[in-house]
């Protein structure tokens, strides 16, 4: 019922968002390159996600001080996503937008505080204070810009948001964590609720308010759910349920060193980029990304069942993997 409402409150209302996208020229016009459509296309997709995520929170949850963080969070980063659809803001702009949720993610107590240590047989949480401050900063400003960053094909990051979303499902499922259970319903219910309107040919996108709500929403989500409390699993596991964003990301960080260009210059170096230039559609390239993020997603949750040392063993593994991947692949090239 949960992941049912969320999902018609998104469907109904996405519809109603392209006409509102129109009529204050919220549009995506292809100027460059690196765009894929050819025709303009209204980008403000995320304020249906955000209203269905806020009103099922209302239906399903009590507003207590963590849901209230999230919420009031997720509303500052759509505003500061919104701003940037409709004015092109500066990268230090969207950073204080995103500096601003974070810090009230951890005002209002949804925060790492404990972080387990790997290599031990009992894997025992360490409590770390304000250095949890620094890391829950790092993590919801790192997911958020990471979701961002691998928004570039039709239903590519509501998808993989859609599937990194169900992932923390079982997760929390499985850790007893029930808020965040809700929380995972609803996130994924509102993605499914967009995808029809968003999968290839889009008649609407994210925009940037959408795809930096969905990567602040999960890196709360993963907090609240996964490395939250003293009996929270290794971080391992957020990292690996989200690894299509994060590991595009490093890689794109890697490469743009090495190219000696600045961190935040946008380049066509991702993944789905040279899927494309093999000769691939948006639909294949987007199924692919799909079928990696599931497969992340099962590995995610077999780390949740084993203790904390084989976890972090298995991420240890999938980084070398993917590393040797992204090598082969040419994600790391000077290009």
């Amino acid at each position: 019922m949960i992941f049912l409402v969320s999902f018609v409150f998104s469907f109904i209302l996405t519809p109603i968002v392209k006409r509102l996208a129109f009529k204050i020229n919220a549009i995506d016009i292809p100027k460059d390159e690196r765009r894929i459509h050819k025709k303009p296309i209204p980008r403000i997709g995320g304020l249906s996600i955000l209203v269905s995520f806020i009103v099922s929170s209302y239906m399903f949850l009590i507003f207590d001080k963590n849901i209230i963080g999230i919420v009031v969070g997720a509303v500052v980063i759509f505003i500061g996503g919104f701003l940037d659809d409709l004015y092109n803001l500066k990268p230090k702009q969207k950073l204080l937008f995103q500096f601003i949720a974070a810090l009230i993610l951890i005002a209002f107590d949804v925060r790492v505080k404990y972080i387990t240590i790997p290599f031990t047989k009992a894997g025992e949480s360490l409590f770390i204070g304000n250095i949890g401050t620094f890391i829950t900063l790092l993590w919801v400003v790192g997911i958020t810009n990471a979701v961002n960053l691998i928004d570039g094909l039709d239903g590519l990051a509501a998808g993989v948001c859609f599937i990194s979303s169900l992932s923390l499902f079982v997760v929390s499922l499985i850790s007893g964590r029930s808020t965040a259970i809700v929380l995972t319903l609803i996130l994924s219910g509102a993605c499914l609720g967009f995808l029809p309107f968003n999968f290839n040919p889009a008649s609407i996108f994210l925009g940037d308010c959408g795809a930096q709500l969905l990567g602040f929403l999960l890196s709360a989500i993963s907090i609240q759910g996964a490395i939250k409390s003293a009996a929270a699993f290794a971080i391992a596991v957020p990292i690996i349920a989200l690894g299509i964003p994060i590991y595009d990301t490093l890689f794109a960080m890697i490469r743009r060193k090495l190219n000696n260009r600045p961190i935040s210059e946008a380049d066509r170096g991702h993944l789905h980029h040279r899927l494309l230039d093999l000769g691939l559609n948006q639909r294949q390239v987007v199924f692919i990304m799909y079928f990696i993020s599931f497969v992340f997603g099962v590995v995610s949750i077999l780390a949740m069942l084993l203790t904390a040392k084989n976890s972090f063993a298995l991420l240890i593994i999938i980084f070398a993997v993917t590393l040797s991947f992204a090598i082969e692949f040419g994600l790391l090239s000077k290009k």
